[in-house]
């Protein structure tokens, strides 16, 4: 939230009845009273579900917002780093808006519903005063309404989500079914058929697994869940929690705000230069200049760490080439499926080609842990299981 933006308690989403009933940990997140583990044997447990079957998690924290008009098109194309223009309808694309320095605002997904119809989804209500400020900046005829109250979200994610999902969402004869839908589109559909509670389903998520999240209105919410879980028990589906999540997210090499980038941090020193369409995009945008000069004088690169011993390291912790401070961990966690403790770290550009020895500096600050750089992702580094 913005720091004049009214006081506003902590919300339960729709699904706050259906998760309620299977945990007691709950953590406030980005607004939301989101749970942050489920089952009893905690993070590692809901980690595994989604690894080797499938999870069902709450995010419905992630802001929403309708951007709709004549000009809907000019203004993401103006305020995104990624050509807008070459979306299709029925298209998702990651990507991210940054200020006139080249520091990232925030990242999301564009969702192309229309011709001159959007949908934004990211971490931060800042993401639509940013829209605003350039609707007025630049005068353009744009609607912009914050949905994040009407609209909550599952993340149904993991090898068996296709096969579990395809026989819950029903789709009319003009939009994809479940079982064709390719990475980064979506689809419009109803739970079990005509009559059913609305959906819109997309092939994304951050777990580096095949996965969809789940989109409805939150009068629906639990229906939705009940529909998906009662389909996901042959399965093996279980609730999936914050915690896991942060350890799938890291294993996949997925940036998260406040961690991997803040808006003094460009997209290219945050690991996501791909979202920058720098030779392809004819259109200006905010930041293009600030970017091209970022992009040829880099001094700092997202590296991932493998470090020796099984405690992750602190946020924060210094990184280091003998004595000189070369960089520092962002995320951190115990990775169970690779074995090995991994983290996601700031690196000085000299520094992050791939085998290169370094150490992070313990919490005593006396010593200093082995580490080495490693390419990202960790996880199923050619992205098969994602893309499956």
């Amino acid at each position: 939230m913005t720091e004049d933006a009214d006081i506003r308690s902590t919300r339960e989403s729709g699904f706050h009845p259906r998760t309620s009933q299977l945990t007691r940990d709950f953590r406030n997140f980005r607004g939301f009273s989101l749970p942050g583990t489920y089952a009893p044997g905690g993070a590692v447990a809901d980690y595994w579900a989604c690894r080797e079957r499938l999870a069902v998690a709450d995010l419905s924290a992630l802001r929403k917002f309708e951007v709709l008009g004549p000009d809907a098109e000019a203004l993401m194309t103006a305020t995104l780093t990624s050509d807008v223009r070459r979306l299709a309808v029925g298209q998702v694309t990651y990507s991210t808006m940054c200020d006139e320095a080249g520091g990232m605002i925030g990242d999301g997904t564009l969702f192309r519903l229309g011709p001159d119809n959007f949908r934004w989804v990211g971490s931060a209500d800042r993401d639509g005063d940013w829209l605003r400020r350039h609707t007025e900046a630049l005068g353009l005829k744009v609607w912009i309404r914050p949905s994040t109250d009407r609209l909550h979200n599952l993340a149904v994610q993991g090898p068996k989500s296709r096969e579990a999902l395809k026989d819950v969402i029903w789709t009319p004869p003009a939009q994809p079914s479940l079982t064709e839908l390719a990475w980064h589109r979506f689809t419009v559909g109803r739970v079990h058929g005509f009559d059913g509670r609305s959906v819109v389903v997309s092939r994304s998520g951050t777990t580096g697994e095949l996965g969809y999240e789940v989109w409805c209105h939150p009068k629906d919410a639990v229906q939705v869940w009940d529909a998906i879980w009662d389909a996901g028990a042959p399965h093996g589906l279980a609730p999936l929690g914050l915690d896991a999540l942060d350890m799938l997210r890291i294993e996949a090499g997925c940036i998260a705000a406040g961690a991997e980038f803040s808006q003094e941090i460009d997209p290219f020193e945050a690991g996501i230069g791909f979202t920058v369409a720098l030779e392809t995009k004819t259109d200006d945008f905010v930041g293009r200049d600030a970017l091209l000069r970022r992009k040829e004088n880099q001094e700092r690169v997202l590296a991932g760490l493998v470090v020796e011993g099984d405690e992750a390291p602190a946020v924060g912790a210094p990184v280091m080439s003998g004595s000189v401070h070369v960089g520092a961990v962002t995320s951190a966690a115990r990775s169970p499926v690779l074995k090995k403790t991994i983290a996601l770290c700031r690196l000085d550009a000299a520094q992050g080609a791939p085998g290169t020895e370094v150490a992070v500096r313990s919490a005593d600050g006396a010593s200093g842990v082995p580490a080495r750089v490693a390419a990202l992702p960790f996880f199923d580094p050619d992205r098969k299981r994602l893309r499956a």
